[in-house]
């Protein structure tokens, strides 16, 4: 397979051991000075060899690794400059094939998700406006009441996925823009708690918030962003740590930034799965219905905010998510 290199590499190896092989001639024969040369030309030759090594084989395999490990992490369309024609060369240029291959399929899938999820958007909301008129018409009641709270509840589930899906393809082809200001981050996550806390209390969780020892002072931000991401987090407590029925929220900060954590005391996540719940379109052995993009669309706006987005198990059952925030950014 690795033709080219392996005579490179060969005749290399030869041409250092026939080298050795005269020095050690002369040497036990006593002839002294041509066996000096020739040690002097074989160290001279090795440092060639390192240098050559270096640049042709050494360099373009890291080269290789790094480009591997950016289109592992989502970075498609990335190009590896070509430096030989041997075979790692030819590995370069499949490597860059696949990358723009994958680059390709992944706008088509963007592209595709974008004009169905604006397409699903005005149906969405005409069903859930008609859905909830007729909620309010006296007239329907028993059976036919449940089924159109039935019909606005999960066209409302429908229309928050349609939004993660729509915030996807933002990230993914660049729209994705934050609008920093200086904000109260306690508020912020206060308002999203009341938000979110009523419809928690009526399906029995229990929300409890620690509220701050001392003031918070404020931080550089995307109110609305933060905002979505507290919704989610708490969602999620709600969604998968719900037999619980108990959801720990906190604010603190100090000198590191702000720290906000939200827990859950449900079953928790397996530990085979931890590595992989901020990862795109990943569900794992949740039996939950959604996108499986809601954690990773908060991963990036944690991010774009210069912070840390962390899920942990936490101690004594169920799953903690922790946000960490710089004081400046």
């Amino acid at each position: 397979m690795f033709k080219d290199l392996k005579t490179q590499l060969f005749a290399s190896s030869m041409a250092a051991i026939v080298l050795l092989l005269l020095a050690v001639w002369f040497i036990t024969r006593a002839i002294y000075t041509p066996a000096i040369i020739i040690i002097v030309l074989m160290c001279i030759f090795l440092v060639g060899v390192n240098l050559w090594f270096s640049r042709f084989v050494s360099e373009p395999i890291e080269n290789l690794t790094e480009a591997a490990r950016h289109i592992a992490a989502g970075s498609y369309g990335v190009r590896i400059e070509k430096t030989s024609e041997n075979e790692l060369g030819r590995l370069t240029d499949e490597l860059n094939s696949m990358s723009e291959k994958v680059a390709v399929a992944e706008k088509s899938r963007t592209e595709f998700i974008s004009q169905v999820s604006h397409e699903l958007r005005t149906p969405l909301t005409a069903i859930t406006g008609w859905a909830e008129t007729i909620a309010f018409d006296e007239a329907v009641q028993g059976d036919s009441l449940r089924g159109i709270n039935i019909i606005s509840k999960e066209a409302e589930r429908l229309t928050g996925m349609v939004s993660e899906m729509l915030e996807f393809t933002r990230i993914q082809d660049g729209r994705f823009n934050l609008r920093v200001e200086l904000i109260d981050i306690a508020a912020e996550l206060e308002d999203a708690i009341f938000t979110y806390g009523e419809l928690m209390r009526q399906a029995g969780i229990e929300v409890n918030y620690t509220q701050p020892p001392a003031e918070i002072p404020l931080i550089p931000g995307d109110p609305e962003r933060l905002k979505q991401v507290f919704l989610n987090l708490l969602d999620n407590a709600a969604k998968h740590g719900g037999d619980g029925k108990k959801v720990d929220v906190a604010l603190t900060a100090d000198a590191a930034g702000v720290h906000i954590s939200i827990r859950d005391y449900g079953r928790g996540i397996p530990t085979g799965e931890l590595p992989h719940v901020k990862e795109k379109f990943y569900k794992g052995s949740s039996k939950n219905r959604g996108t499986g993009i809601g954690l990773a669309v908060c991963d990036e706006i944690i991010t774009r905010h210069s912070g840390q987005l962390e899920i942990e198990n936490a101690e004594g059952g169920g799953c903690i998510a922790k946000i960490t925030l710089p004081l400046n950014n």
